[in-house]
């Protein structure tokens, strides 16, 4: 058999084992009414309507209720409690029958994937630990604060654009292609030693790989995930090795020669850690400034000022309505843990292997931590209490540069453009996971 037949074999192989056998159990489950299979079901939708819907449906049936699949929870506190805990950890539990154990091993694409070991979002310590700490140097509070600077210089940058596009007049523009995502990907790009020509093709790539978080994905939309993945995998190789011949003062170059105890990165971390850093650095960040300008824009009925109202009387409110944005409308809808050795939580005892789905955006929207939780409110006393960058050892490496970013991005888009308003045709991004818009068409005023 050819080489394209074994991988074309393979990848059909892979994709029944690991997407969609769990796809037949997903729709099998919403069926008879699994709050697990519904929330999948409810998150395939264009409409965020159904799955906040299912989402406070979860709250309502107690702390912990179980599924088909294991345990999942909308409450603050056990989703914060499992995150926490050392008796969970990262990762996907794989099928229950050995030889599709062995299978799904045999077929393995040889790219780099987000939530596949050596991935930071896959394993636990020590490698954990060693990959963290050679990353979190970029990521200090120092290091972040000197690149607003920078950042505000790519806003202006592309609010000139935009503005010279809207004196010529025409139709409304896209916020997404002009700024919620040239912007964070300019900065992460900077700070990777990506050349800036290169930027708008590693924007594809993430953009195409992003429903790789994604359970159960139909098999066209798994072969442009895995097409997008092989892509990003060979352009990073690529990468790495012009860094290893010319280094820079980024991160990667620091990678590249980065030592933990006399210990560097092999090739495969080196890429994984990379990669996702990369990708995460602007995949996240790209859903927060879209959905905070909706809620910015959006009024609720109420007789009250305006957010924006009150942010242009008190400017020193924007770094709130960052985290409130992040609150109401989290980038990141939800995340699992699979036990690891057995443990109680709210009452029930989990065994080890069993999975336990945390539903972030419904613990952001606890009315036992939140008062009237689905109101956006910029002055919200405790919107930071907020669970949107998760917690534990997992929590975001790049959540001061995301709420930088955000409060930089956000506050320089409503100072040029204050009469900026929503215009149709909004779309919502088809992923799951990752909540934000693909298409955000606006007019400046």
């Amino acid at each position: 058999m050819s080489t394209n037949l074994t991988r074309a074999r393979d990848r059909a192989v892979h994709w029944g084992v690991s997407q969609g056998l769990p796809r037949l159990a997903l729709r099998a489950a919403a069926r008879r009414g699994d709050l697990q299979g519904r929330l999948v079901r409810a998150t395939s939708q264009p409409d965020p309507a159904e799955a906040w819907r299912v989402i406070e449906e979860v709250r309502e049936r107690g702390p912990l209720p179980g599924t088909a699949f294991g345990f999942i929870t909308a409450r603050h506190a056990v989703v914060k409690e499992v995150l926490s805990s050392p008796a969970f950890g990262a990762g996907l539990p794989g099928p229950d029958q050995p030889f599709l154990l062995r299978l799904l091993a045999r077929t393995e694409p040889p790219t780099v994937h987000p939530v596949r070991p050596p991935s930071l979002l896959a394993v636990e310590p020590p490698d954990h630990t060693r990959y963290r700490r050679l990353v979190t140097r970029v990521f200090t509070a120092r290091a972040v604060e000197r690149l607003r600077d920078r950042t505000e210089q790519i806003a202006s940058d592309l609010l000139d654009t935009m503005a010279a596009r809207a004196r010529r007049g025409g139709p409304p523009v896209d916020l997404v292609q002009a700024y919620c995502a040239p912007l964070p990907v300019a900065v992460i790009c900077e700070v990777l030693g990506v050349p800036e020509h290169q930027q708008q093709h590693v924007l594809e790539m993430g953009t195409a790989a992003a429903a790789s978080l994604d359970m159960g994905l139909p098999w066209r939309e798994y072969r442009r995930t895995d097409a997008a993945l092989a892509e990003f995998d060979a352009w990073l190789t690529d990468h790495l090795a012009q860094l290893r011949r010319h280094p820079g003062d980024d991160l990667m170059s620091q990678l590249v020669r980065a030592q933990e105890d006399g210990v560097g990165l092999d090739e495969k971390e080196l890429k994984a850690t990379a990669g996702l850093v990369l990708a995460a650095g602007f995949e996240t960040t790209v859903n927060l400034l879209g959905n905070a300008v909706v809620l910015l824009t959006t009024r609720d009925g109420r007789p009250d000022r305006s957010p924006l109202e009150l942010l242009r009387a008190d400017p020193s409110l924007w770094t709130n309505a960052v985290e409130e944005a992040l609150r109401v409308d989290p980038p990141v809808l939800l995340t699992a843990r699979q036990c690891r050795e057995e443990t109680e939580v709210a009452g029930r005892t989990i065994v080890p292997g069993t999975l336990v789905a945390t539903l972030l955006g419904g613990a952001n929207r606890d009315p036992e931590v939140f008062d009237d939780p689905t109101r956006f409110d910029v002055t919200r006393a405790n919107a930071r209490d907020h669970l949107a960058f998760s917690a534990g050892r997992h929590h975001c490496l790049g959540a001061s540069l995301a709420r930088m970013e955000g409060e930089v991005g956000l506050r320089a888009l409503f100072d040029r453009f204050p009469d900026l308003r929503p215009a149709p045709g909004a779309v919502r991004r088809p992923t799951r996971i990752l909540r934000g818009y693909a298409t955000l068409p606006a007019w400046l005023g």
